[in-house]
């Protein structure tokens, strides 16, 4: 956030508090509007935002993310006693309090070497574990890619008001940087503002970003550890991807593990490719779960509606007892296309 805020990179207005500035922080909640984003600045495995949507309960989630609680009787918040373990452990140590943007999010990739730069196929997630986004967030439920309105006017302004200032900013600030730059957007009004960044691709933004690259990645990869990515031009298939994630069931909470469960064999799977997540196999080389997003099935096809249609059909091919997946991935989208 700091580093948005010195290369005047559009973003939510936001503060940085410990639970020494419990006061200051909540003084900071109350000159927003609800509903209030709390972030924990350390890593959580994508777990670590909360949407609160009144002040009371950002005020109260805001102490138990700083493990630190106000004293019986106190009547200022500064008077604060420890002793509560903070929810995302050292991992919220420090909470980022941020303005709630509006609108709809997309993420954007690039691939760098320091100094230029090549763009990836956009994608769109979506991190609720129910349908509808309803119920709490989760490491991702699926995907689609391309995005239908991150249309060339957005993506122009992605690309001078978002990338080129962040690739100056690395150079400018004496980062040394190749690699992946994940930008995770919110479209306002169709002006793009910046979430977050992450300095990898995303899971399962990347199940529907990599089968629409036509060019030789691994060129590209080399290019970006050679300085020489301004020489190269990257192919993007004009299809459409999706991905629908099978989970365990009761992930994001308590789940089981050790399911068995059988892929397709000797089935049509044209259009459909199975990325593999939380899978293992036992003593007898049996395909079993081991972890909480077990699987994503993407699809491929000419327009959404095939390559959804081809998602759901490899996921009806999958034996896999207590699973879940979403059934509306990328309905959302579809006002997008008329």
């Amino acid at each position: 956030k700091g580093f948005m805020q010195r290369h005047g990179i559009p973003t939510a207005r936001y503060q940085t508090f410990d639970a020494r500035h419990l006061q200051e922080a909540i003084s900071f909640l109350r000159t927003l509007q609800p509903p209030y984003v709390l972030k924990a600045d350390g890593l959580c495995a994508g777990k670590g935002v909360l949407i609160l949507p009144t002040l009371d309960e950002a005020t109260a989630t805001l102490q138990d993310m700083l493990g630190v609680t106000v004293a019986q009787g106190a009547d200022v918040p500064s008077e604060t006693v420890a002793g509560a373990t903070p929810m995302f452990g050292s991992a919220s140590s420090r909470v980022v309090i941020e303005e709630f943007l509006s609108g709809i999010e997309c993420s954007v990739f690039v691939l760098t070497d320091g100094a230029h730069y090549q763009v990836l196929p956009e994608a769109k997630d979506y991190k609720r574990i129910g349908d509808n986004d309803e119920g709490p967030n989760t490491g991702g439920m699926g995907a689609v890619s391309p995005v239908p309105f991150a249309d060339k006017q957005f993506m122009q302004k992605v690309e001078e008001r978002i990338i080129r200032p962040t690739i100056d900013g690395l150079q400018a600030d004496g980062i040394d940087y190749c690699g992946f730059i994940f930008f995770g957007l919110m479209n306002t009004d169709g002006e793009p503002y910046v979430i977050e960044y992450n300095v990898r691709m995303g899971d399962p933004e990347t199940e529907v970003v990599m089968p629409r690259i036509e060019s030789d990645f691994v060129e590209l990869l080399d290019a970006a550890t050679t300085g020489t990515l301004a020489q190269k031009q990257i192919k993007i298939s004009a299809d459409t991807c999706t991905t629908v994630v099978m989970v365990s069931e009761g992930y994001p909470g308590k789940y089981s593990k050790g399911v068995r469960m059988q892929l397709p064999a000797n089935k049509d799977l044209t259009g459909i490719r199975i990325f593999h997540a939380g899978t293992a196999t036992d003593e007898n080389g049996q395909t079993i779960s081991a972890g909480g997003r077990v699987l994503a099935v993407s699809g491929r096809g000419r327009t959404k509606d095939e390559a959804i249609a081809n998602s759901y059909r490899g996921v009806g091919m999958v034996s896999f007892p207590h699973s879940f997946y979403r059934r509306d991935i990328s309905k959302d989208l579809d006002k997008y296309y008329k």
